[in-house]
Order: structure tokens, then sequence, then C-alpha cells
């Protein structure tokens, strides 16, 4: 089963990070890709640009309206994402709570629709 965690931060608990902060946090994230990988569960995975560059579109009412910024106003935003492949919730919580992502924000953990029956 594919479970995807989307991962939320406040973006004012990182806006005193320097160069090397990120540095140590590519790090951290790195070690939990290669965590993934060794088991077999790894998917897919991105790191988005902050929030501030998002550009919403809706066609709802068959109306074309393009926003700057993201959907909702937040105090958390989706930074993140990881996929992976595990037999069930149970094993995709033991991998959540290993994300690094964990400790500084929230991972929301969803199980994939496609597929399901």
């Amino acid at each position: 089963m594919r479970y995807t965690f989307l991962l939320y931060t406040d973006p004012a608990d990182l806006a005193h990070m320097t160069p090397e902060d990120w540095a140590a946090e590519k790090e951290v994230y790195g070690a939990y890709i290669g965590a993934l990988n060794a088991a077999g569960v790894f998917v897919d995975t991105d790191w988005l640009q902050p929030v501030t560059t998002a550009t919403t579109l809706t066609l709802k009412g068959g109306t074309q309206v393009v926003q700057d910024g993201p959907f909702a106003d937040t105090k958390e935003t989706l930074g993140g994402y990881f996929v992976i492949d595990v037999p069930d919730l149970d094993a995709a919580l033991a991998w959540a709570r290993k994300c690094p992502a964990a400790k500084t924000g929230k991972v929301e953990i969803r199980a994939t629709a496609m597929g399901a029956e």
C-alpha cells in the first residue's frame, strides 16, 4: 500500500536558519531517504519552494481565477512530501515517526486512493 507523507512546517520556525543549518538539515533528510531506500519502501519525494512562490488556480463555476499565494492562509504550510510503499498504516506510522519533519512540524499520512477498491 502506498502512503504519502505531507510535511507541514511553520515558516517562522525556519526563518532563523543559516546556510549551515540548511546544509545540516539536508544531511538529516538524506539519511532518512537512505534508510527508506535501504528498507525498500522509498517511492518518491520532493522539497517544495516556499509558500510565498505559490500560485493557485480554480475553474470552479466555469471561470478561471488565478491567485498569487497558497490556497489557504495558514500558519503551517506544505513544504514537501514523501511517498512510501509499506504493508499497512502501522508501518507507515513507524516511518512517519522517523521523518525529520515530525520533530519540527507535522506529518500528515494519507493512503493512496489509486487502485483502492
